[in-house]
């Protein structure tokens, strides 16, 4: 999913589920690991968690950004945006969104993966961490590392 189909369902959401438009940014965040998406009050933008939607699909996804939209407009508008609060409760209630998103289990986790090859032997490194081609060579051979793809 593209950046501006990711704020069009955003966009979308808000006006169907909420009535109200949605007027900041929304975005994945891909280093975000334990939740499902975060409203930040400071710029009142919202990350979702790319993982959440490429493990359970589209419609986790629309659960997630109605529960941060949730937070959105009670926030904007004064009034109680904090999972404790009443007005949070009713409006969460109201719009169908859930309180917790699912767990994704560390099997289904999807690792981001660097993958690299050597140029001369064609041995090929599966790497969490990027790595410096410039500074480091195969261990193989001496040869020179060339980035082959970014996994998930």
């Amino acid at each position: 999913m593209e950046k501006e189909e990711v704020q069009k369902l955003v966009e979308e959401v808000s006006l169907e589920y909420f009535g109200k438009p949605f007027k900041h940014n929304a975005v994945f965040n891909e280093r975000l690991r334990t939740t499902g998406g975060r409203y930040l009050l400071g710029t009142h933008h919202i990350e979702l968690n790319l993982h959440y939607y490429l493990c359970f699909g589209k419609e986790e996804l629309v659960d997630v950004i109605k529960h941060e939209l949730c937070h959105y407009h009670l926030h904007l508008e004064g009034k109680g945006y904090k999972h404790r609060d009443r007005d949070f409760r009713e409006l969460m209630k109201k719009v169908g969104a859930p309180r917790f998103c699912k767990t994704i289990k560390e099997k289904e986790r999807i690792p981001s993966l660097h993958i690299y090859q050597c140029v001369a032997c064609k041995y090929v490194y599966k790497r969490k961490r990027r790595v410096d081609t410039e500074k480091y060579v195969c261990g193989k051979c001496r040869g020179k590392l060339e980035k082959v793809e970014k996994g998930c």
